[in-house]
């Protein structure tokens, strides 16, 4: 059961006063305009597939933006009878989009009914847990929605720093460094004399489940004794930068070192770990500018092309660091759009995905099914309930990455049979539905046919 507030607010069907229009006399009430089709209770549950509930949550969107609180009252209460919050997969998944357009109401100030019930009566804030490095190990061991990428990316990088003395590692992961114990044991396990490895990661500030409870100083430091257990040495720092300004302090942190090491025959290795999707694209141009000459994104005005997005400039800043291995790997669906109805649409279509899976491996009422759940709802309400900068769940498609990466002037690398064969062997210790498909040089997780996950891999073209 998805975890929101320490005590969990009432059914919206027990508190439906605040619907009502206080200055409405009963008659008037009574008077109101029905939904068209407006089902008795009794007929609920003829409602209760995962089409019609996409179909209601689409309804309810479009009359919270056109401010019809009556007509998004009538969807809510029958959303509220079909989607409890400890039901199926599929009602789970719409409990959370429910909960996700009541708190867009309640921020936009639309459908003001609306949001003064959220306000007196529901706690929306989602209560995200902070992981210790043991929870989140064990945590992202449980399915491969992680494991994928970590298993695919690992093999990549084991043959691209083959004969390396000094390897650069960029990891730039939304888990924390979770994958790099396993890199190492692969590092200390493939080669007789291990290489010199360098940690850098991007100390962010920014809260995006999952959550760690200690710092990334605390973090090198467990991570340079683990290394040390197997015989290899690493370097770890920590550069403070954020996705908000395409990690800029980074780029230009990389540049110096690129400088210093050019000669030196290091190889540099970026890993990308679901964390690029955050960077602003396109749709958000405009939002973010910079005149700061010593940023090296700088540009003048918000008039400049659509080329000209930090994710863009990101890449080529990438590229013009001449890195061995670039590892990106990232969810496979597409929530950029503007128009909210087609990024629901978008989400809802994918993020049934983890609810699905949940099921195969998580007891119910257990503690890590709640943090796993709520972690899902944070997405959810972040595409749903949130616009512009606080809007930072801005996921690509793995067809529009590819493009990213040429336009960069990157060209993609096959994956190994070592590293199809670790992935399907990865597969085998879960659930029967994950699957693994190639799409030219790219491996894609699947789960019962639909694409999940996606990774690639790159050199500089």
């Amino acid at each position: 059961m998805m975890q929101f507030t320490e005590t969990p607010p009432p059914p919206l069907h027990q508190i439906t006063a605040p619907f009502s229009n206080p200055n409405m006399n009963k008659n008037q009430t009574q008077r109101t305009r029905p939904w068209p089709g407006f089902p008795t209770s009794k007929a609920l549950g003829s409602f209760g597939d995962a089409n019609c509930m996409e179909q209601l949550l689409v309804h309810c969107a479009n009359a919270i933006e056109s401010n019809d609180a009556t007509l998004a009252q009538q969807i809510l209460w029958v959303l509220n009878n079909i989607a409890p919050p400890d039901g199926d997969s599929n009602q789970r998944l719409t409990c959370a989009f429910l909960r996700a357009l009541i708190a867009r109401a309640a921020k936009s100030g639309t459908c003001k009914l609306l949001a003064a019930m959220a306000n007196a009566h529901c706690t929306l804030a989602i209560d995200t847990h902070k992981f210790s490095v043991i929870e989140l190990a064990g945590f992202v061991d449980l399915t491969p929605w992680h494991r994928f990428g970590f298993t695919a990316a690992n093999a990549a990088i084991l043959e691209a720093i083959e004969g390396y003395s000094s390897v650069h590692i960029v990891d730039l992961s939304m888990t924390h460094c979770m994958q790099i114990p396993t890199l190492i044991d692969a590092i200390a396990n493939r080669f007789e004399v291990t290489p010199l490895i360098k940690l850098t990661v991007a100390g962010a500030t920014e809260d995006i489940p999952p959550m760690l409870d200690l710092s990334y100083e605390e973090l090198g430091s467990k991570l340079i004794n683990f290394a040390r257990s197997r015989n290899v040495i690493m370097e770890f720092r920590v550069v403070p930068s954020s996705y908000t300004d395409g990690f800029s302090s980074l780029i230009e942190h990389l540049r110096v070192q690129n400088m210093v090491y050019a000669e030196s025959g290091e190889a540099l290795v970026i890993n990308c770990q679901m964390l690029l999707h955050y960077i602003p694209e396109e749709t958000l141009f405009g939002v973010i500018t910079s005149t700061n000459s010593s940023n090296p994104y700088s540009f003048e005005s918000s008039s400049c092309s659509s080329m000209s997005s930090l994710r863009t400039m990101f890449l080529k800043s990438l590229r013009s660091l001449d890195p061995t291995i670039v590892v990106l790997v990232d969810e496979d669906v597409d929530l950029t759009s503007n128009n909210l109805v087609c990024r629901l649409r978008s989400a809802f279509n994918y993020l049934w995905i983890p609810y699905d899976t949940v099921d195969t491996f998580l007891p119910r009422g257990s503690k890590q099914r709640q943090w796993y759940e709520a972690d899902i709802c944070w997405k959810i309400e972040n595409v749903i309930a949130h616009e512009g900068l606080q809007r930072v769940e801005r996921l690509e498609p793995k067809n529009r990455w590819v493009q990213r990466m040429r336009n960069a002037n990157f060209r993609s690398i096959s994956f190994c049979e070592d590293a199809v064969s670790e992935v399907k062997t990865m597969l085998g210790e879960h659930a029967a539905g994950w699957g693994l498909k190639k799409e030219e040089e790219d491996l894609v997780l699947t789960w019962k046919g639909h694409n999940v996950v996606f990774a690639t891999a790159w050199m500089p073209a």
